[in-house]
């Protein structure tokens, strides 16, 4: 049998104790190479029909027994045995983004209109890896309990895929989970870490306001549903920011207001789109209600009868202290202190965070802006990209993670 592990000499080097665990560089070229075609065929959620089937014969390939979930795609694949009520989860999402590749790279976007510009492909990669080396772990009895690699669907499409998966039994049996993010304000080599909130709550807003139009000569006898849009766009957000504590981060932004035709007819309907977006899981209970009920007052003032769509997303991501604790120790014990640095709170939003409504967890940011990079290339940009040798941080990092779990946590 090949062996995929090698003691940790960072670690050593260190006065740590040394972990198995680590990627063999033939492996970590596998990869590279699996993450890079992820790239050039990425899909979108709900339809990660490639996606899946290559996972799950990478896994099947290795001896190991992925599951298909019930929804189609995305799969949930137990190592060491049976999961019950201790295991640790290791969660991927696996979808891209409806955006054009703008890279000039050998691995661009096969797929017009489609990228992986969020790193999705990174993490399936690393969540991947990080399987198949606990899988030889297992059949060494050097895996102390139960890991289950759960690859998520639909990450993307709110309220996401989470929700899906979760119906699918994915957590059932398992007692912490854990994730990645790719984050290119990080260096390669590094991860971020913050305990508590560190991603936001994020809902969609629809909005349809509704009145009489007529001529713009005679805007008494209409609704001036143009005035009331603009109105509503921003009075809305600065009543809002008098209703809740400003702590809480509670913002709305719009992306999208139309309405009218011509010059010179007050059109009867006008349309805004926007996200709802806070930092904590009070205000975010209460959004709906709050949001409502200030659409209403302003509208009302203009005589504009309202069609509200609050489309609940989903919550913040609140890291439990003792996963972040696990990811802080399993990181630092491959690569040392200086490998670990405090992250700020995001206002993206991460569907990471329905798992935790159920077990504890937390997520990481994993460093992929490359060594002397100026700047970085955010995420969900046509020209985003990641330091591929953060797959190998990755993968040492959830298996040094899963060395060091310390199994179901207390009641």
């Amino acid at each position: 049998m090949n062996r995929l592990l090698s003691p940790e000499p960072a670690a050593a080097s260190a006065g740590m104790p040394v972990l198995p665990g680590t990627l063999p560089e033939t492996l970590c070229e596998e990869l590279v190479a699996f993450r890079r075609d992820l790239h050039m065929h990425p899909e979108l959620g709900h339809q990660e029909f490639r996606t899946t089937a290559a996972v799950k014969a990478r896994l099947e390939q290795a001896g190991l027994e992925p599951r298909v979930l019930a929804v189609g795609t995305g799969l949930v694949c137990d190592i060491g045995g049976e999961v019950g009520g201790d295991a640790l989860a290791l969660r991927a999402d696996i979808d891209a983004l409806p955006i054009p590749d703008t890279k000039t790279v050998p691995y661009r976007s096969t797929v017009a209109d489609r990228a992986h510009a969020c790193g999705h492909d990174v993490h399936t990669a690393v969540v991947l890896g990080a399987g198949l080396v606990l899988a030889d772990l297992a059949r060494r009895d050097l895996l102390p309990r139960p890991v289950r690699l759960i690859f998520q669907p639909a990450e993307e499409v709110l309220p996401g895929g989470a929700t899906d998966a979760m119906e699918c039994g994915v957590l059932d049996g398992v007692g912490r989970i854990l994730a990645v993010h790719c984050d290119p304000r990080v260096d390669a080599g590094r991860i971020g870490l913050r305990p508590g909130p560190i991603t936001s709550a994020c809902d969609r807003l629809e909005i349809g306001l509704v009145g009489p139009g007529g001529h713009t000569a005679r805007p008494h006898l209409t609704t001036d549903l143009v005035t009331a849009a603009a109105k509503v766009a921003t009075e809305v957000p600065a009543v809002l920011s008098r209703r809740v504590d400003t702590r809480s981060g509670l913002a709305l932004t719009w992306g999208r207001l139309e309405t009218g035709h011509a010059c010179n007819v007050v059109p009867q309907r006008a349309e805004l789109s926007g996200t709802v977006r806070c930092l904590d899981l009070p205000t975010w209970r209460a959004a709906p209600d709050l949001v409502h009920a200030a659409i209403d007052e302003v509208a009302t003032v203009h005589r504009a009868k309202t069609e509200i769509d609050y489309v609940r997303g989903v919550p913040p991501v609140v890291n439990e202290s003792a996963s972040t604790d696990l990811l802080n120790d399993a990181m630092v014990a491959r690569y040392g202190p200086k490998a670990v640095e405090p992250t700020e709170q995001s206002l993206g939003g991460e569907d990471f965070s329905w798992y935790l409504e159920h077990v504890p967890g937390a997520m990481a940011r994993l460093g992929v802006r490359a060594a002397g990079e100026r700047g970085h290339r955010d995420l969900h940009q046509g020209d985003f990209d990641a330091d591929e040798s953060a797959i190998r941080v990755g993968v040492e990092l959830f298996t040094a993670a899963a060395l060091l779990h310390p199994g179901r946590p207390p009641a």
